[in-house]
């Protein structure tokens, strides 16, 4: 798998602090009628000697939610998880066999509606390295690797539209990063992430 060349790091610790030290609004697109389902994502930043990147995977075409897309390990919070965090480990081990023991947790965004009916809570962590991902048959067609900088950098590649139950158009900004569509939930929820790393080297 192709490697960050060395660039933009992360502090974690800093990370954790402003993490911590605020409470972040809630995001996403219009809510749905009825409850929202509860899921969480895991939002792991891969910390060598150089460059930080973003663990982001895509989805397997037969899955029910979100087929194809570029998304965050996660899902629905199961009755026995008792936190979001619960959740994320777990679902990150079961997606792409990340052991919970190398993951320092740092903090959360804000939750985040989607237009199918979820609230995500993303769970952002940091990741001592090396690891090797083990992608679940069924659920995981490909793991990737989006550098720091990418994100850093803000940059929107294009937009993707798509109608909502009303006939109207809701327009979603993109990223592309070695040829993976990044959009919709999980792009909001780096944009999130970037606000969050504003001002940290």
């Amino acid at each position: 798998m192709p490697r960050a060349a060395a660039g933009t790091a992360c502090c974690p610790e800093a990370l954790r602090a402003r993490l911590m030290g605020r409470a972040w609004p809630e995001r996403g697109w219009r809510r749905s009628p009825g409850s929202p389902v509860p899921a969480a994502v895991l939002i792991a930043l891969l910390e060598p000697q150089g460059a930080s990147r973003i663990l982001l995977t895509r989805r397997a075409g037969g899955l029910r939610d979100h087929p194809g897309q570029v998304s965050f390990p996660g899902g629905r919070v199961d009755p026995g998880d008792p936190t979001p965090e619960a959740t994320a480990l777990r679902e990150a081990h079961e997606e792409v066999g990340l052991d919970p023991g190398v993951v320092h947790i740092l903090g959360r965004l804000g939750r985040y509606h989607t237009g199918t009916g979820f609230v995500i809570q993303p769970v952002v962590a940091a990741v001592r390295e090396p690891v090797a991902w083990s992608p679940c048959e069924g659920e995981v067609e490909a793991v990737f690797e989006l550098p720091l900088e990418r994100l850093r950098e803000g940059r929107v590649d294009g937009e993707v539209r798509v109608p909502d139950p009303l006939g109207r158009v809701q327009r979603f900004p993109a990223m592309i990063h070695q040829e993976q569509l990044i959009w919709g939930a999980t792009a909001g929820m780096l944009w999130q992430l970037r606000e969050a790393l504003q001002g940290i080297g």
